[in-house]
């Protein structure tokens, strides 16, 4: 064994010994991920005084287990209650919901458990020993190369929108429309604010994100007695592992799906600013195209609740990469790590590596150690956890409207978002029972301001010249990649029809 791995075997079983910090700390991870509007990053924040009085190796474990277990935490009541905790976790729904109203909530929840454990497990492995290579990927991703990657995750607006296209459309353009809002990145000329100063910066993202989908999930609930089928309630009356070991079992024979859209994850992860929400639906949008049944997508399909939750994981990891190699942080968490570690004289780069191996595989083993104990520490709870859906909606709903209002107040302590957060939860229940699909409002909201800031820099880069497109050789790449992943779908559909009418 080399000498980088005795220090790995050294690292993680002192990474262990620290099993006081990192169990106490998932369990608040899972709270602080659950509630829409807080995060790991504000609650680091919340508490740096503590973690700068504690000693450096401490404090990282500390911080990394709170962001693991935040990632994985989101999903919970995106599964249970249709409200995901934070943008990660924005894709969730779409399968994971369905399942939870037939009843199957239990079985989701150790899906997602698994699957969350083992993509931010897999990931931190890979990013362990693709280091020099990971931290290259921000390099090369530049504004041109950015745009396709934004357009692999509008594209999933189509995907939407194949069940009622028209309605799709709508709702995907209506979306674009309204993360336009704002100043306009080249001239900072105000756009459709209305005279509202809080709207100078965009739409912020957690008001919309709670009101899509907890505001006008708890409209929709409050007009039913209870979230599950009767039929559902009586199978729950009486509780069992069953459901459990049954999801956990359906996550790992998708063993494969796991990895592959874990991955996705990761390299997004690297490229500072990209972000969990952009891996999520990139990756549910990559599953649907290549699945074999994509029509079961949206309805409670394992895979689609496994490649968001995978991917969402495998950011983790990623952000990590780009701060310990470069020390540029590659998001909010990653830069308030940043803070904490220059405060204790760490120096970046990858001299880290050779000068402190305990600080800088540390935290990547701190990562792995965390991933491992989630997966028995947390798994078991689900069959708790999905209880939460026997509430009766009278009492359900409203609780719902308090928390996820607080959550839009939280970020930027505003009264307007609060009630930003309630228009877009009208917007959303008109939505609903109109038949547009919310999620594809989301996309266009989160991704739309991303896409035209690459744009427009690409454009003034080269003068106005629309071709600086096609200008790079991974940007080409990317688009023969992202054409293919539209195309493909569609051809191999049409060859199964095809067969079926031949077979007839």
């Amino acid at each position: 064994m080399g000498e980088t791995g005795t220090i790995l075997v050294e690292v993680f079983f002192q990474t262990i010994s620290y099993w006081w910090v990192i169990i106490p700390t998932i369990f608040l991870g899972l709270i602080v991920g659950g509630v829409p509007g807080f995060s790991a990053a504000n609650t680091i924040i919340i508490l740096m005084p503590l973690t700068l009085a504690m000693d450096l190796e401490t404090g990282l474990i500390f911080m990394v287990s709170l962001y693991c277990a935040a990632r994985m935490g989101a999903g919970i009541p995106a599964i249970l209650v249709n409200i995901p905790g934070t943008a990660g976790a924005a894709a969730t729904p779409l399968d994971g919901y369905p399942m939870t109203k037939q009843g199957r909530g239990q079985q989701a929840l150790a899906m997602t458990f698994v699957a969350s454990s083992l993509g931010g497990l897999l990931t931190t492995v890979i990013a362990l020993a693709t280091m020099p290579i990971l931290a290259r990927v921000g390099f090369y991703m530049h504004s041109v190369e950015m745009i396709v990657v934004m357009l692999f995750g509008i594209s999933l607006i189509a995907s939407i929108a194949a069940q009622d296209m028209v309605k799709g459309l709508i709702a995907g353009f209506l979306g674009l429309m309204i993360g336009s809002i704002g100043t306009d990145v080249v001239y900072a000329t105000p756009r459709a604010t209305f005279g509202f100063l809080e709207l100078y910066d965009g739409i912020p993202l957690i008001p919309a994100l709670v009101g899509l989908f907890a505001v006008s999930e708890a409209f929709v609930i409050i007009e039913k007695r209870l979230i599950i089928t009767d039929d559902a309630r009586k199978a729950m009356a009486t509780p069992s592992w069953h459901a459990t070991f049954e999801g956990a079992s359906i996550a790992l024979k998708r063993w494969w799906h796991i990895a592959w859209t874990s991955v996705i994850g990761l390299i997004i992860g690297v490229i500072p600013g990209a972000g969990a929400s952009i891996a999520s639906f990139v990756a549910y949008q990559q599953s649907r195209s290549f699945s074999k049944t994509p029509e079961a997508y949206g309805t409670g399909h394992p895979e689609g609740l496994i490649a968001p939750e995978s991917a969402n994981n495998g950011v983790t990891s990623g952000t990590l990469v780009p701060l310990l190699v470069l020390g540029i942080p590659g998001g909010a968490t990653a830069a308030i790590m940043l803070v904490v570690m220059q405060f204790h004289g760490v120096s970046f780069g990858p001299s880290l590596f050779e000068n402190n191996p305990k600080v800088g595989y540390g935290m990547f083993m701190a990562m792995a150690v965390s991933y491992l104990f989630m997966m028995f520490t947390i798994l078991p709870l689900s069959r708790y956890m999905s209880r939460v859906t026997t509430v009766p909606t009278i009492y359900l709903a409203p609780m719902i409207i308090s928390f996820t209002l607080v959550g839009a107040f939280v970020p930027r302590e505003y009264m307007f978002d609060m009630y930003l957060a309630l228009a877009f939860g009208v917007l959303g229940y008109v939505a609903r029972r109109t038949g547009y699909h919310v999620a594809a409002i989301l996309i266009g909201v989160i991704l739309g301001p991303l896409l035209e800031r690459y744009f427009l820099w690409s454009l003034k880069k080269s003068d106005g010249d629309i071709m600086v497109l096609f200008s790079s050789t991974l940007g080409n790449v990317l688009w023969v990649c992202l054409v293919l992943s539209i195309v493909l779908p569609i051809w191999f559909e049409m060859r199964r029809k095809r067969r079926e009418i031949v077979t007839q």
